[in-house]
């Protein structure tokens, strides 16, 4: 087929696969099905649009195609007359829905397959391979690509995850359920994000493609439940931190640390939608939640136009009611960053003294930020000998080489 008619197939389907998807999953109750029934209505696409041209409506059209699909295959099936009977009268339907006009059945759709792919039955690695495939449309590869393991290994766990989620209540949990698998899937997101903003193995040190893949999920997801404060916060703080990407990295690829970063570069446009986004998780007068409190934080970075006039104080302030409503290794490692920037390198070593580092053993976090500290504390030989720790237990080759760098420019 030509390549204008294939580059329009690959956008409808960039734009459709996640609803058609959604909406296929509704009907048939059975993921691997839906997805099935999705590639036979691109195939059906890519052999008829050259010829007869792009449908006025092409959600619509695939669709149709794949519910047409779906009544051929329980006819042929022997559980015919059961499967008949849970979907109802909804795949013999002489029409299709307008879905332009259904826009509330739609995201109905979407919501509950992003709730679907980040149910507790799954692992978390499970969840997030499933989230970008079938929400985010990405291939196998791509996801394999993104999480630096072989593709074989991820069509593995979509796979693993399909035969998991077979019996399960597809319907949208609701009450306390709904809160605990909300907190699930803007885990899965910001999961995401992190391995594209800070890649724990290989030789790049970010993977932007896996940030905004994240993004897009965190603003759909925002727009499907706009009633939640953190689902606000968490697509404001992937919003501000996305905006430093190009800052993040020299022309040779090599990490630039955040007081070094030419903040020229940071995306104002970006920025300007996570303040946004901020307010709207502020204005709706909820108790504040760990993603409009890390927002929060981003939000003091960004507005700094210079290192030094970042307001730490602030921080160090916000980290410590994050620390009251999440503790965790993590956090209390960012809080010491936070007090040393504040109130002295002596302060923060406190903090960081403070932590139970077991689960952090494997981890080259603390004895960075640690190397940070001593070496702002005028404590070289000790702050040489921690980043050189740091840099044998990153699995980042790009990370390594600046952990070792920084260990020889302070000794």
């Amino acid at each position: 087929m030509g390549s204008d008619a294939a580059a329009a197939v690959s956008a409808v389907w960039r734009l459709e696969s996640t609803r058609l998807i959604a909406g296929l999953v509704r009907l048939t109750r059975d993921v691997g099905l839906a997805e099935d029934l999705a590639q036979d209505a691109l195939v059906a696409a890519l052999e008829q649009w050259p010829n007869s041209g792009t449908p006025k409506n092409p959600g619509a059209w695939l669709m149709s195609v794949a519910k047409r699909r779906a009544v051929d295959h329980f006819r042929r099936a022997e559980t015919l007359r059961r499967r008949t009977a849970e979907l109802g009268h909804d795949l013999e339907e002489a029409h299709v829905p307008d879905l332009d006009t259904a826009v509330d059945h739609i995201e109905d759709d979407v919501l509950r397959l992003i709730f679907l792919t980040c149910h507790p039955a799954l692992p978390p690695e499970s969840r997030a391979a499933l989230t970008l495939r079938l929400v985010g449309g990405l291939t196998t590869e791509e996801i394999a690509r993104g999480f630096l393991v072989r593709d074989a290994t991820v069509g593995q766990r979509i796979s693993r995850a399909k035969k998991s989620l077979v019996g399960v209540d597809f319907d949208l949990p609701s009450g306390s359920e709904r809160g605990q698998r909300l907190a699930d899937v803007m885990s899965v997101i910001y999961l995401i994000f992190n391995e594209g903003y800070s890649a724990t193995a290989g030789d790049d040190w970010m993977r932007p493609e896996l940030c905004l893949d994240a993004l897009r999920l965190a603003r759909m997801l925002a727009g499907l439940i706009p009633g939640e404060p953190e689902v606000h916060g968490l697509q404001a703080l992937l919003e501000i931190q996305a905006s430093r990407t190009h800052a993040r990295t020299n022309l040779d690829g090599e990490p630039v640390l955040l007081e070094a970063q030419d903040r020229s570069q940071w995306d104002q446009l970006l920025i300007r939608r996570g303040y946004a986004a901020l307010e709207r998780a502020e204005a709706l007068g909820e108790p504040v939640g760990p993603y409009v409190l890390q927002a929060a934080i981003a939000a003091c970075h960004a507005r700094a136009r210079r290192p030094e006039d970042t307001d730490w104080s602030r921080i160090a302030g916000l980290y410590d009611v994050l620390s009251e409503l999440t503790p965790n290794p993590v956090v209390e490692v960012n809080r010491a960053v936070a007090h040393g920037r504040a109130f002295g390198p002596q302060v923060g070593l406190a903090v960081l003294d403070g932590i139970d580092d077991t689960t952090l053993a494997q981890s080259h976090l603390l004895p960075s930020v640690r190397g940070d500290l001593l070496a702002r504390a005028g404590r070289a030989t000790e702050a040489s000998a921690a980043f050189r720790e740091a840099a044998a237990r990153t699995r980042n080759e790009r990370e390594r080489k600046m952990l070792l760098t920084r260990a020889a420019e302070v000794s």
